[in-house]
């Protein structure tokens, strides 16, 4: 008898605009009983490697893992290492409801839980058939399911052993340029032909590490990482506009996954500048 009701719309910059779909109370609290019952049982399903909205992942595990890789490949900094690095477009607004309620019912039998599904995934779309909202906890989910095969692929057919997943971003290196030109193609063709999704025009690149490669907010070289500079200046501009102790705190916790003591320091130095406006005392800020 249920019915998902209808969505509260709104846009935020985070940093470019971006449209989220927010439901009524009564259907979150349906989409986190969907989640904690299905999650336990798709997580097994989805690569080691892949670190969007899951348990004990998240963005620091994959930059963690981006640069066990690079050690390994670049015999820790003795070899080129080349990184593809590669986006979808539109992610969210490109998922197939049709191919995802074919993924979820090659994995649940029970005709009662995917009227369950159907209904809260065909509660919205940005087009006829198409679209999840980002909004829902449920979304979260359904994209790492939705990706899964792409995953699987990647790890079992391509053989790409350094291969690793954020989200609609995802990261292959290896010592072979050529190789990895070879599989750009190809991919595209997987994403197309399976998933009914497109490779980023302007967001697929190959390159060396030792040139920096722009993955998850910081730019990557062989020993070390710096913050993105669109994410500094966005960080310095909130700071002026917002100079309130959880925003400090917020962004000294971001620097320390990095190498950004300078950055530190300017942010303390902005925050002494301005702390007649904070009322908190300098010292409580250390990296």
């Amino acid at each position: 008898m249920y019915r998902h009701g209808l969505y509260t719309h709104f846009r935020i910059s985070d940093p470019k605009p971006r449209d989220i779909h927010k439901a009524t109370v009564r259907d979150r609290l349906v989409h986190h009983a969907i989640y904690r019952a299905l999650y336990p049982f798709f997580s097994r399903t989805f690569i080691v490697d892949s670190f969007s909205c899951q348990l004990g992942k998240g963005t620091h595990r994959a930059m963690q893992r981006f640069k066990t890789f690079v050690n390994q490949v670049s015999k820790n900094n003795t070899r080129t290492c080349w990184v593809l690095k590669g986006d979808i477009r539109k992610f969210f607004a490109s998922i197939d409801q049709t191919v995802l309620l074919r993924l979820l019912a090659e994995r649940i039998p029970d005709t009662r839980i995917m009227r369950l599904l159907q209904e809260v995934i065909q509660s919205f779309s940005w087009k006829s058939g198409t679209g999840l909202p980002l909004g829902n906890l449920t979304s979260q989910l359904f994209v790492n399911i939705y990706m899964t095969p792409f995953d699987q692929w990647v790890k079992h057919q391509l053989k790409a052993e350094y291969y690793l997943r954020y989200a609609d971003d995802f990261a292959i290196l290896s010592d072979n340029r050529k190789w990895l030109q070879r599989l750009v193609p190809t991919i595209q063709d997987f994403l197309q032909t399976n998933l009914r999704l497109d490779l980023h025009p302007h967001k697929v690149f190959i390159q060396t590490l030792a040139s920096g490669v722009d993955f998850l907010g910081w730019v990557h070289f062989p020993k070390h990482r710096v913050l993105r500079t669109s994410t500094k200046r966005r960080m310095f501009a909130r700071l002026v506009d917002h100079p309130a102790e959880p925003t400090v705190q917020s962004y000294l916790g971001l620097l320390q996954h990095g190498d950004a003591r300078k950055l530190h320091a300017q942010v303390i130095h902005q925050i002494d500048d301005n702390r007649g406006l904070t009322g908190f005392p300098l010292s409580c800020y250390t990296l």
